[in-house]
């Protein structure tokens, strides 16, 4: 299926990555248009990477972000566009401190939503992806993301919203993006248990409630698996964010091809008819 156009919106350079990223490089390769918007440049991220902490790195994560963010996109098969906002950090403490003043999160909704309405009047999505009502965790870049794609999905097919944005389009669906449901995890922790009878999900699982598993929100698994080395590659592209030795990279790709080969959706939106459950972003979509 090609001739189709899919927008990823995301918080973050490496979100792409991690999230719906086999998805992405799977439809760009079979011929379809795929655009990853990112709404910041990852300013006030830390270096995740032990190898990659050093001053001149800290320095320059700015440019060392964009640098990564060009290769993944490479990687994936991608195009990408900055929507230009600058990164809010994630507050710690207890009462969180407040945010910083310029961040995206901390700024009025209107203008992120015109920039990304402005967007999507020019791409013409078919289809978007975006986080939930949580941000697929509660990052406020991630929960504002949420906000601005959710809101420009409505404003982008009302011709009275933003008319100097470019002429109206209407996106047909919009999905949230399900990278980290509960029973994956739980899949990949007993097979690593099984094989190597140790397990790096022990302590990430104690601290995700059985409670907080999305799982019963999947409508959409897409098959991805020939995708899967792409995925992994375009994650350490991001060098300065991906520890090469961390969590993402435990389970084996032959072992995550066999037994989990999909990359998992809720569709939030649509405004055309299609059947539940899916394996198609694009289920019932027709080509404009």
């Amino acid at each position: 299926m090609s001739g189709f156009r899919l927008m990823a919106v995301h918080a973050h350079p490496d979100d792409e990555s991690s999230k719906g990223a086999a998805t992405t490089a799977r439809y760009a390769a079979e011929g379809n248009d795929v655009l990853v918007v990112t709404l910041t440049g990852g300013e006030r991220g830390d270096v995740l990477n032990p190898a990659l902490d050093v001053p001149a790195v800290k320095a320059n994560l700015t440019a060392v972000r964009r640098e990564e963010m060009a290769e993944a996109a490479r990687v994936l098969g991608v195009s990408h566009r900055w929507l230009g906002y600058v990164d809010s950090g994630f507050p710690e403490g207890d009462p969180p401190p407040p945010l910083p003043e310029d961040s995206f999160a901390a700024a009025p909704l209107d203008a992120p939503l015109r920039d990304l309405v402005a967007a999507v009047r020019e791409f013409r999505p078919h289809v978007m992806t975006t986080y939930d009502e949580k941000g697929g965790y509660p990052h406020p870049d991630h929960i504002r993301c949420h906000e601005v794609a959710m809101a420009a999905f409505e404003a982008a097919a009302d011709p009275s919203r933003f008319p100097e944005a470019g002429p109206a389009w209407s996106v047909s669906k919009i999905y949230y993006d399900h990278a980290f449901i509960r029973k994956r995890l739980v899949q990949f922790h007993e097979l690593l248990l099984e094989r190597d009878g140790e397990s790096p999900y022990t302590e990430l699982l104690e601290n995700f409630p059985p409670g907080e598993d999305k799982s019963h929100r999947v409508t959409t698994s897409v098959e991805c698996a020939a995708y899967f080395p792409q995925r992994e590659a375009a994650l350490l592209a991001h060098r300065s964010q991906i520890d090469p030795n961390g969590f993402f990279f435990a389970v084996p790709v032959a072992l995550q091809q066999e037994h989990w080969p999909t990359e998992e959706f809720e569709l939030a939106l649509s405004r055309v008819s299609t059947s539940l459950p899916e394996n198609d972003l694009f289920a019932g979509v027709e080509q404009i």
